[in-house]
């Protein structure tokens, strides 16, 4: 089957991240990389359990947290988990983003997946206030060059900076002149071991596929370091075809 088959058979749910739990050593390396510090109000849209919340007042110290969410079973899970720990300063909210006013933040995290969330959340981050930062990962904010990396965490500041094309985009991300194997890898690996838990038996399985997306995009974007295909890469399609039924070699130069 074709990649795109593949992810269709995932559930929708963890492919816009709505059913993913960042781990809190994760939450942590965020807020670190973003600075977050006692005068930040952080909004965490998607907030699931309230993990990212309590990490943030507690460890953080920051003046105030609003956490999104959209799933009332997930709010209430974290309303129950923040009330036990007697925190103060935070709210939360069952809501879509899309809908809400989050005009007084200085620093958000927004990890969605979905590409029409994405698209319809730009416009409003576009009239936040100057200096914001909005915090992804994997990629940065659509046509936007990232103004801090430390990948797979993404850091984009209010007013934006526009990126000319995807070619610019994919190498300010890189911070190299063109993307061969190692790179693809050792970026594909930062990615699985952010987003898993210790218990996660398909982190090789998520690095593979994830590694090879990213060769094939720099490929066919033409920063892909050399002409021909790396054995490894090849190796790798191979691997996903013979043993998974995945067939990503189409996409190539498509």
């Amino acid at each position: 089957m074709k990649i795109e088959e593949y992810l269709a058979s995932l559930p929708q749910s963890i492919l816009s991240g709505q059913e993913v739990q960042l781990p809190d050593n994760a939450f942590r390396e965020i807020f670190r990389f973003a600075e977050l510090g006692k005068n930040d109000i952080f909004y965490h849209l998607g907030c699931g359990n309230g993990r990212g919340v309590s990490i943030a007042l507690e460890e953080f110290g920051v003046k105030k947290v609003v956490g999104i969410d959209i799933d009332k079973k997930k709010i209430s899970v974290a309303e129950k988990f923040l009330q036990e720990k007697n925190l103060p300063n935070y709210t939360l909210q069952c809501s879509d983003i899309s809908d809400t006013d989050f005009s007084d933040a200085t620093v958000i995290l927004f990890w969605f997946a979905d590409q029409q969330i994405i698209d319809n959340m730009m416009d409003k981050f576009a009239l936040l206030k100057r200096g914001c930062k909005i915090i992804t990962i994997w990629g940065p904010l659509p046509g936007c060059l990232p103004d801090k990396v430390e990948f797979p965490y993404i850091l984009n500041i209010v007013p934006f900076r526009k990126a000319n094309d995807l070619k610019e985009q994919l190498l300010a991300v890189f911070g190299t002149d063109c993307v061969d194997f190692v790179t693809a890898w050792e970026f594909a690996e930062r990615y699985t071991k952010a987003i898993g838990s210790p218990e996660a038996g398909n982190d090789r399985f998520l690095t593979i596929l994830q590694s090879l997306v990213i060769w094939i995009n720099a490929k066919n974007l033409g920063v892909a370091c050399g002409n021909e295909i790396p054995q490894p890469i090849r190796n790798y399609i191979t691997i996903l075809r013979t043993f998974f039924n995945i067939d990503v070699e189409y996409l190539l130069n498509k």
